[in-house]
């Protein structure tokens, strides 16, 4: 078990969170949620021992082991990826690298009698009890299970991508199996695929696992608690996310109409007391319905940090009934990515495309966009077609030394728009009074994407076009912009690995795998229900 006691951290003036006490029980696995910013990655540091807090302490059970999905892509640069994957078991390692270096004085003859006698003794006893010999096979399965491939296993970390030495990372974590799991952003670079293996592998943990995640099929489908950190306090609430979305709207509408009703008693009160205070024959009962208005308490609403953008899609102008068609395209680079796919969008149609990670999704998006051109195939766009469109990588799309505002203001569809009609514009996304003058590049994740959103909201573009949108919003974000793009009738062509999000809003499903698209006509359930019957 882990536990915080009487826990705060402030920030100069800004209080995260206060006199936070909680307990974390083993066999449970908690989602720990709350707004971009509210202290969630702050409060599982300092669970870690990273930070310390400002007051208050945490303790775990003795003899208790945990781990926490270290951020650090770097740190392990040097090493191979299997033995990455070890150095997850500390105490396993060390006898890993103890066992090594014996063997190799035995095999050249330095070995002493005492080493000799602790090699083929204790020492091989101990690796054996903590799993020494299937280390290699223990390893393996998780790695595979995150998709890196076994020929990637005695590559140096340096030599993989950014989002592949996450999942080595992750690795790490699962193969030491410790007590206490602490994931912040667990699923950050998996696919549907690999999510899925992740929710089968922490669900049979038989420790305390901690989440922080986005995702919100994730969290429905791991978590048996969820801890919401909001009005600078932790709650806990029993059951996944969408429970807690019921019982917290349920919380909130209980609390509202007992103040109404007390907002009505009390106005009830007041009128008699003013009616009839003088009255010497009602004194008693004037009297009492003062004591009964001094005991009346209005509970005070706290002031939530859980904020949604307002987001609403208007093209500009009509779409056509030509969209996008595309006749027998092929790709490849080192491999073949798919090849004689062709595709005619309608004008009402919300495709998503999913698959793996680096099987083609945004190579097929690009395309699709005339972004790239295809090995082989045409593309031909409608003439009435105006294109909004959010980048996975917006680096260069943000490239440049400008503000928020002076960026936005490029994609303004006219000349006649003004600066307050522009803070207006980013008030709805959340970008408050100094805060558009912050310069592009020191925008975070979030306000990365919520500034695209923007500027997809200013273009009213008659196409929407998003490339995993979802990677640094939160989940009020996500869901704002979920529900946004369902009331829109013009067509959305998406690419994300969020299953709730593709599930709520895919009218067309393109799976890309094994070099060839899949095209589905039906959502993500009708998908996943015809593929199981097609591989029986």
């Amino acid at each position: 078990m882990i536990a915080a006691s009487n826990l705060s951290m402030r920030f100069g003036k800004k209080i995260l969170f206060e006199n936070v006490s909680v307990k974390f029980l083993p066999g449970s696995r908690y989602g720990i949620i709350g707004a971009n910013g509210v202290g969630k990655s702050t409060f599982m540091k300092i669970l870690s021992g990273e930070l310390e807090p400002t007051s208050g302490q945490v303790s775990i059970d003795k003899d208790c082991t945990m781990s926490f999905l270290k951020q650090d892509h770097y740190q392990y640069d040097d090493q191979k990826v299997i033995d990455t994957v070890y150095m997850g078991n500390e105490k396993l390692w060390k006898l890993h690298l103890e066992r090594e270096e014996l063997y190799e004085k035995s095999d050249t003859g330095e070995i002493t009698d005492e080493e000799s006698d602790r090699l083929y003794g204790e020492l091989e006893i101990d690796f054996g009890d903590n799993g020494g010999y299937t280390m290699e096979a223990d390893a393996s399965k998780v790695l595979n299970g995150l998709g890196i491939e076994e020929e990637s296993l005695n590559e140096k970390m340096s030599t993989l991508s950014g989002g592949l030495k996450f999942r080595v990372l992750l690795a790490q974590i699962l193969f030491a199996n410790p007590d206490i799991m602490l994931l912040d952003e667990p699923t950050n670079h998996l696919d549907m695929e690999t999510i899925d293996w992740l929710v089968n592998f922490l669900s049979r943990h038989n420790g305390t696992v901690l989440v922080i995640s986005h995702d919100r099929y994730f969290l429905n489908s791991l978590c048996t608690d969820t801890a919401d950190l909001d009005y600078s306090e932790l709650r806990l609430f029993s059951g996944n996310y969408d429970d807690f979305m019921t019982a917290n709207a349920i919380a909130l509408e209980k609390q509202q109409k007992e103040n109404e009703k007390k907002e009505k008693r009390a106005a009830e009160l007041k009128t008699f007391i003013s009616r009839f205070g003088a009255n010497a024959s009602k004194a008693k009962q004037a009297t009492a319905r003062r004591k009964e208005l001094d005991r009346l308490q209005v509970e005070d609403f706290k002031p939530s940090s859980r904020i949604a953008p307002y987001i609403r899609f208007k093209p500009l102008e009509k779409l056509g009934e030509q969209v996008i068609e595309a006749q027998e395209i092929s790709q490849e680079y080192d491999e073949k990515l798919f090849e004689n796919f062709s595709l005619n969008i309608a004008n009402d149609e919300k495709i998503a495309i999913i698959g793996s990670n680096g099987v083609g999704k945004t190579t097929l998006l690009k395309i699709l966009l005339k972004e790239i051109e295809a090995d082989s195939g045409s593309v031909n766009h409608g003439e009435t077609m105006n294109v909004s469109y959010f980048p996975q990588d917006n680096t260069n799309l943000l490239a440049g030394n400008c503000t928020a505002i002076d960026w936005l203001g490029q994609f303004a569809p006219n000349e006649g728009i003004t600066d307050q009609d522009l803070r207006s514009h980013m008030g709805k996304m959340l970008f408050r009074k100094e805060e558009v003058e912050k310069d592009v590049s020191v925008l975070s994740g979030g306000e990365k994407a919520r500034l695209i959103i923007a500027k997809m909201l200013l273009e009213g573009g008659n196409v929407l076009v998003l490339d995993e949108p979802t990677n640094h919003l939160d989940l009020e974000a996500i869901e704002a912009l979920n529900f946004a793009l369902t009331l829109v009738e013009q067509p959305v062509i998406f690419v994300s690995h969020d299953r709730e999000f593709v599930n709520s809003l895919a009218t067309r499903i393109l799976e890309i795998e094994d070099g060839k698209i899949t095209n589905y006509p039906g959502n993500m359930t009708e998908f996943e229900a015809w593929k199981k019957q097609n591989s029986k």
